[in-house]
């Protein structure tokens, strides 16, 4: 079965200040049974070590080392603690022009430095309204994801572009739609396809997260700002163990 992960990205948010949320995190979720993944900013991955969440970064290089200004290696994130890495994540399409082949390269680098990749796909809003939205999931699933992938190095989030951030929410049948043809199409190319973790990103939020999460394929969730508060966070998790 799919692993259930409620993971939350923080993007460029967060200072030491911030960790004080994972501790009241911790007191209310910190024996889930279920995976929950911090993806802080590089300047704090080291400084969550102690707690009893995974831990992610949130882009890497797909480089070892090297004269990369700026850039972070995924060795570097395991080094520093982290088991995740975030590839692919719209704003890094968007704002760096990251195409497939460079997604799946760096995938491919996480998958060396031992760390699992979340892979992310989705359509921006002039693509779902051409009806384009699954030739762009097709697209961004065999160009980002590598075929060395597998269910225990692998999790694929779908997140609508348009909907990040916008409050703007797919219905649970266009959730259901996209969910069930990434099954299909991992199914179709891996062995344990069906093992995969899917999660759902997109203005997710405690009141909107357990119809969500009741969704066939969805198991779980990508989080951006509902997740930098312990208290827009934890009713998602909460929301997401008791499926």
């Amino acid at each position: 079965m799919p692993r259930k992960i409620a993971a939350g990205n923080w993007k460029m948010n967060g200072m030491k200040s911030s960790l004080s949320e994972l501790r009241i995190l911790e007191d209310k979720h910190g024996d889930a049974d279920i995976a929950i993944l911090i993806c802080p900013p590089f300047t704090l991955i080291s400084a969550c070590e102690d707690t009893p969440f995974d831990i992610g970064g949130q882009d890497c290089h797909t480089a070892e080392a090297g004269a990369h200004t700026g850039d972070i290696s995924a060795e570097m994130l395991a080094d520093a603690g982290a088991s995740y890495v975030l590839t692919g994540h719209s704003e890094r399409r968007t704002d760096h022009g990251e195409t497939d082949a460079l997604v799946a390269a760096k995938s491919q680098a996480a998958y060396n430095a031992g760390l699992i990749a979340v892979i992310c796909i989705g359509e921006t809003l002039e693509e779902r309204e051409a009806g384009q939205t699954l030739d762009v999931i097709d697209r961004q699933l065999s160009g980002s994801v590598p075929q060395s992938a597998d269910a225990l190095t692998t999790v694929i989030a779908y997140e609508p572009v348009w909907a990040i951030g916008t409050g703007k929410v797919p219905t649970t049948e266009q959730i259901a739609q996209v969910h069930a043809h990434i099954r299909t199409r991992l199914q179709s190319r891996f062995d344990d396809g069906a093992e995969f973790s899917l999660l759902y990103g997109g203005s997710v939020k405690g009141s909107n997260a357990a119809d969500i999460f009741a969704v066939p394929n969805v198991d779980g969730a990508l989080v951006g700002g509902a997740s930098l508060k312990a208290a827009d966070f934890s009713p998602i998790i909460a929301a997401l163990e008791s499926v």
